[in-house]
């Protein structure tokens, strides 16, 4: 009797359903989440100075009457560098941020000049050379995509502010040699750009970035019948660390 309790028993048990137990998966990494410090620097490609111009000396009672001035203004690659503070609000696909951007930003300014005859013949040729030294600070707004676990983050955005710059002289070279000038000059005055970039975030605190950035000087404080901007492309690549 005690055998055949016992089979009955195991047949029952091992007609029962077996229950699994539900392992929660966890949730995804989110990367690039609240406040951050950035360093960056890279290449002032190209600054806008305007194209060639040609001024000719039409009075007839000059004695340079029929000359011209041709006049090329130089646009040499410079060198910038700064830091970013920001924060980033969201963990969403689009992610708004406000950022402060501080940075400095040096290029060599100047033209050369050409004087001719009536006939096209050079009298004289010379250029003018002179380091312009700025430091800008800038707010931007920028709107950041970065669906979960996307350690490749694009953002886009554009900010405002002011700079100062400030010449450190000038430097002539003429057929009889070469002249420098001291005693540059300063200005300050209103700034704004236009910036797009993409991030990828080798742990979720720690990225690396390039950036693109459209910045242009304004001369509002001077009164004048031509286009005082100056626009700028700028190039760079920076570390960002959030806290």
């Amino acid at each position: 009797m005690s055998i055949l309790i016992g089979f009955a028993t195991a047949s029952l048990q091992a007609g029962e359903p077996v229950a699994y137990k539900q392992v929660a998966q966890p949730p995804p990494e989110l990367y690039g989440l609240g406040f951050y410090g950035a360093i960056d620097l890279g290449a002032n490609i190209y600054q806008n100075r305007g194209g060639d111009r040609t001024f000719t000396d039409d009075n007839p009672n000059s004695p340079f009457f029929g000359d011209s001035l041709e006049v090329d203004p130089k646009n040499d690659v410079g060198f910038f560098g700064g830091i970013k503070l920001g924060y980033v609000f969201g963990t969403g696909v689009f992610r708004p941020t406000v950022e402060g951007d501080f940075f400095y930003n040096g290029f060599k300014g100047g033209a050369n000049f050409t004087l001719r005859e009536p006939d096209g013949d050079v009298i004289r040729s010379s250029s003018v050379n002179s380091t312009i030294n700025t430091g800008a600070f800038m707010f931007n707004f920028i709107l950041r995509i970065a669906p979960q676990g996307w350690r490749f983050q694009p953002y886009a955005g554009a900010g405002v502010g002011i700079y100062y710059a400030e010449s450190a002289g000038v430097d002539i070279s003429t057929p009889h040699g070469t002249f420098s000038t001291g005693g540059g000059q300063s200005h300050a005055d209103l700034a704004w750009q236009i910036i797009a970039g993409s991030d990828y975030y080798w742990t979720p605190k720690f990225s690396t970035f390039i950036e693109y950035r459209f910045l242009n000087y304004t001369s509002t404080q001077i009164n004048t019948n031509q286009n005082r901007n100056l626009g700028q492309q700028l190039l760079g690549a920076g570390v960002r660390v959030h806290f």
